[in-house]
């Protein structure tokens, strides 16, 4: 009797993210983004948790919430007060996140919408899996014509798309967080202003893309583009040197100095432009 052979599936293609995350893994190995495939279950327990149920501000909340608590107490000796550890909670999860989409942007022009239940996070991993159930692209991207495509037709119609897949997906975490945080809608949207800026200008160091990092975002947050508050808030100082030294203002206050009051973040509104110099031409020389 012969035996039958199965031909083995065909591999799926390549998602119109898949390299940019690829791209972002290999730059910065604290954050794997997990694409799920069709009919594969998100990852659950063993610290994952997902978007939705944190925006739900449950017991799943309370869990995450309870890491940072344990965390500052270790790093720090002291224990902070409730709002300032939500506030590190969001940080911890926007920071990523904001990721999810302003990478594919910068890299490929490709931007994914994630609503909160298609995005599952394990933060001591600096895991997250996701599902894009569609993404916005230009005219002359060749994914233009995958599955889940949707065409824009210039970059002032993708960066609006940028502003409204963070906001999609930010917006029911704010919600959620924020009486736990203490701040109103403006506050809040003032946070998730500076989790974009700050996470792909990072990311663009990295790759070496700085200057055009601080470009593209000018662009995607010039002002009045609610509910964003603010702009990019770039600036630049100049080094003992004649040096140049970018630097930006924050929108929001990440709270940190709740816990250390002389050691305020580089682009903290409280830290003067002396000091900016003095950390920032310390920090370029090593």
């Amino acid at each position: 009797m012969s035996v039958q052979t199965l031909a083995a599936p065909a591999p799926s293609a390549p998602s119109a993210v898949a390299d940019s995350y690829a791209r972002l893994f290999e730059v910065y190995s604290g954050l794997r983004i997990t694409e799920l495939g069709h009919g594969e279950q998100a990852p659950q327990g063993g610290g994952w948790v997902t978007a939705a149920r944190l925006a739900e501000a449950g017991d799943d909340l309370d869990a995450f919430l309870a890491w940072d608590s344990a965390q500052v107490l270790k790093d720090y000796g002291t224990q902070a007060r409730p709002d300032v550890i939500a506030s590190f909670g969001l940080h911890r999860y926007a920071w990523p996140a904001t990721l999810l989409i302003t990478v594919p942007w910068f890299l490929h022009r490709r931007v994914p919408r994630y609503p909160v239940q298609n995005v599952s996070f394990q933060r001591t991993l600096g895991r997250m899996a996701v599902r894009a159930e569609s993404f916005a692209c230009l005219p002359d991207d060749p994914a233009a014509a995958l599955p889940g495509a949707r065409v824009v037709p210039d970059e002032e119609a993708l960066r609006a798309e940028v502003r409204q897949a963070v906001a999609e997906h930010l917006g029911p975490l704010l919600d959620g967080f924020g009486p736990r945080m203490r701040r109103r809608s403006r506050a809040l949207w003032s946070v998730a202003t500076d989790e974009i800026v700050e996470g792909l200008w990072y990311v663009a160091h990295l790759l070496g893309e700085e200057r055009r990092a601080m470009t593209e975002l000018e662009l995607l947050l010039p002002g009045a583009t609610k509910p964003y508050v603010g702009t990019a808030g770039f600036r630049e100082l100049t080094g003992p040197d004649g040096e140049a030294l970018p630097t930006r203002d924050r929108a929001s206050c990440c709270m940190f100095y709740t816990l250390r009051p002389e050691d305020t973040c580089v682009t903290c509104p409280r830290t003067c432009d002396t000091e900016r110099v003095a950390r920032l031409s310390a920090a370029a020389a090593n």
